[in-house]
C-alpha cells in the first residue's frame, strides 16, 4: 500500500480522539533539558551512579506517525479500546497532594548496558511482533471459531499485553499504555520507528511502570497514589525550578515537581501532555513518544535512538540503562505469538 494511501485509511480508521491526542505536525526538535542532580538520600538517584525516578521529567514531542502492522483490524480495536477506557476519557487532572521524600530508587538494581552511545541501537520490537495467526490450515473449523471468538472477546492490544507481561514482567496496563503509543506514533509519523521496548525501559527507571512509592497501576491507567517527586528547590545538588502549575498537577505551590509514571515536570508536560494528565500511563507514554519523535528523529536507528534518549535525560548512564531494559524486553518478547 502507498504511503499516501495507508495514511488516509488511517484517519479514516483511526477516532477522532486518538487524532486529536496525537496532535499537530512535528516541531522542531526540543532541546535537551538540563539533568536535574538529585539531592542524596531523596527519592531521586545520585547523578553519577543512576537516574532517579523522579529525578528531571520526562519530555515527549508533537507528530502524526504511521501504521504499525499489527493488522489493519487489529489496530483499530487496539485503538479503539483503549480510546473507550483510557487516556481519551480522562482529560481531567487531577489535585494531587505534595509527597514525601522517599529512599526508594526505581532504577538503583538496574544495571547500564557496556554499549557505546550511538554505536548499535536495542533489538527492534514492535507492537506487530505478537504477528495475529488467522487459523492454522491444519486446525479443525470449529477450533478456529472458538479461537475467533475468544479473540473477539478481548481486544487485541490487551492479549498481546497479556503475553507480553508473562515474559517480560511489565505490569499488562503499562503495557498497554506502551504499545498503544506506539501503535499511535507509528499510524502517524512512520519515519520514527518508535518501540514498545523503549518506552517500557523509560518507563522502568522512572516509575518502575507506575509502581514508584508502593502504588499500583489500576485498570483506568493510574496509578492508586500521584507519583509525585521530590522539590526542584534549588537544594544541594537539585536544580532550581519554581512553581510553574500553581500546585495543578504536582501539588506544591511553591516548586515543580516531577510528575507521573514518566516523571515528567509541569511546564514540560504543558507543553506536550496535549491536557491530559500526567499521571495516567496512557497520556504519560504517549507524550514521551511523541517527544522522542521530535524533529523526525529515527528512534530504530543508532543515531536517533541515543539523541532521543539523550535529549529525555541528558545522561549517559541513564540511557545505558533504557538500552539494557528496551534490549532485554524486546528480546523477551519475540517468543511472543497471537493465535
Amino acid at each position: 500500500m502507498g504511503s499516501e494511501q495507508a495514511e488516509q485509511e488511517v484517519a479514516d480508521m483511526l477516532p477522532a480522539a486518538v487524532e486529536a491526542a496525537a496532535g499537530p505536525g512535528p516541531e522542531p526538535e526540543p532541546e535537551p533539558e538540563p539533568r536535574v542532580e538529585p539531592e542524596s538520600g531523596s527519592a531521586a538517584e545520585p547523578a553519577a551512579e543512576t537516574p532517579a525516578a523522579p529525578a528531571d521529567g520526562g519530555r515527549p514531542a508533537r507528530g502524526r506517525a504511521g501504521l504499525a502492522v499489527l493488522g489493519r483490524v487489529g489496530i483499530v480495536l487496539a485503538v479503539l479500546t483503549v480510546a473507550g477506557g483510557g487516556i481519551w476519557a480522562t482529560s481531567r487532572a487531577g489535585s494531587p497532594q505534595a509527597s514525601p521524600t522517599t529512599t526508594e530508587i526505581p532504577a538503583l538494581q538496574v544495571k547500564a548496558a557496556d554499549v557505546a552511545p550511538g554505536s548499535t541501537a536495542p533489538v527492534d520490537a514492535t507492537v506487530n511482533g505478537a504477528q495475529i495467526v488467522t487459523g492454522q490450515q491444519s486446525q479443525p473449523q470449529q477450533q478456529q471459531q472458538q479461537q475467533q471468538g475468544k479473540r473477539q472477546g478481548k481486544d487485541l492490544l490487551s492479549l498481546w499485553a497479556d503475553k507480553v507481561s508473562d515474559v517480560t514482567g511489565i505490569p499488562v496496563r503499562a503495557l498497554i499504555g506502551y504499545g498503544n503509543a506506539e501503535l499511535v506514533l507509528r499510524a502517524s509519523q512512520p519515519s520514527c520507528r518508535i518501540s514498545w521496548a523503549t518506552l517500557a525501559g523509560i518507563g522502568r527507571i522512572e516509575s518502575n511502570h507506575g509502581q514508584y512509592g508502593g502504588a499500583v497501576l489500576q485498570a483506568n491507567g493510574y496509578p492508586s497514589k500521584p507519583i509525585i517527586g521530590v522539590p526542584l528547590d534549588g537544594t544541594p545538588g537539585v536544580r532550581a525550578i519554581g512553581d510553574t502549575d500553581h500546585g495543578r498537577f504536582d501539588g506544591d505551590p511553591y516548586y515543580d515537581r516531577a510528575v507521573g509514571p514518566m516523571q515528567f515536570i509541569p511546564s514540560t508536560w504543558a507543553r506536550w501532555g496535549g491536557g491530559y494528565d500526567p499521571q495516567q500511563i496512557d497520556a504519560a507514554a504517549l507524550a514521551a513518544a511523541k517527544y522522542l519523535c521530535a524533529g523526525g528523529r529515527d528512534m530504530a536507528s543508532p543515531q536517533g535512538w541515543w539523541q532521543g534518549i539523550l535529549s529525555y535525560n541528558n545522561s549517559v548512564d541513564y540511557a545505558q540503562k533504557v538500552f539494557g531494559l528496551a534490549d532485554s524486553y524486546a528480546k523477551a518478547a519475540q517468543v511472543v505469538r497471537m493465535s
